[in-house]
């Protein structure tokens, strides 16, 4: 099995362990566990799943897990798996209209669920991926004039700005403002692009230089902070020659 990236929103602790263990030892990575609207957001941005299991009735929460996958729908592109045990039809119908990739009566079988989250998964990629726009060089985002196109090379680096990012390119005096979040379009760059905060996603072939705690890039004249649970991670991706 691939390993995925899944988020799980469930309020009761022992069974979001329970979930967390059994995906684990498929070889796969949770990303966080939320229990409603303002945690699941926060997981999201910070790291943007794969997969999302979703339990439908979230104790302590304004909203529950179909109107939270209502909202995620809004802004973000990832399969969202419903787990429940209200078989009521009306709760049925609710969660149909946001296109669940699944929709999985409680109790389930431990056994069966990476299996049935692998399957979601696909089944969504090969229903949005025709084309996979991080094998491309080019990139079309809607702007208020239409489509504008983009070439992933000329990119230095993307930048959160509340629901919007603000894209950097390379001899380019401005930089161009897009609403998206960056988490979601980070998704489409390739493996040169780090995510190196919350708010930051750099090319990695635009480094000129890298203090302590401060990255400069090529064409931008203030340099950008590494907040120190990044630096190491960082530094295991760079072609580093150190001395003995």
């Amino acid at each position: 099995m691939e390993s995925l990236k899944i988020l799980i929103v469930e309020d009761e602790l022992i069974a979001a362990n329970d979930l967390k263990e059994t995906l684990e030892l498929t070889g796969h990575t949770i990303t966080a566990i939320a229990r409603d609207l303002e945690e699941v957001t926060k997981a999201v941005v910070d790291i943007l799943p794969d997969i999302a299991l979703m339990d439908i009735k979230l104790k302590g929460s304004k909203e529950d897990g179909i109107s939270i996958a209502k909202k995620l729908k809004n802004k973000f592109s990832f399969p969202i798996i419903f787990l429940t045990g209200d078989q009521d039809k009306e709760t049925f119908k609710r969660a149909k209209e946001t296109l669940p990739s699944a929709y999985i009566l409680k109790p389930f079988k431990a056994n069966e669920l990476p299996y049935q989250v692998e399957l979601a998964y696909y089944h969504f990629k090969s229903q949005t991926s025709p084309i996979n726009p991080k094998l491309t060089d080019d990139i079309y985002l809607p702007s208020s004039k239409g489509l504008i196109k983009i070439n992933k090379n000329d990119v230095i680096y993307l930048k959160a700005n509340g629901s919007y990012v603000n894209i950097f390119l390379k001899n380019e005096p401005e930089s161009l403002l897009f609403s998206m979040n960056l988490g979601y379009l980070a998704q489409f760059f390739p493996e040169n692009f780090y995510q190196i905060s919350r708010s930051y996603v750099i090319n990695l072939n635009y480094i000129e230089n890298i203090d302590s705690h401060r990255i400069k890039l090529k064409g931008i004249s203030e340099p950008i902070q590494i907040p120190e649970s990044k630096k190491a991670a960082l530094f295991k991706i760079l072609p580093i020659i150190r001395t003995t």
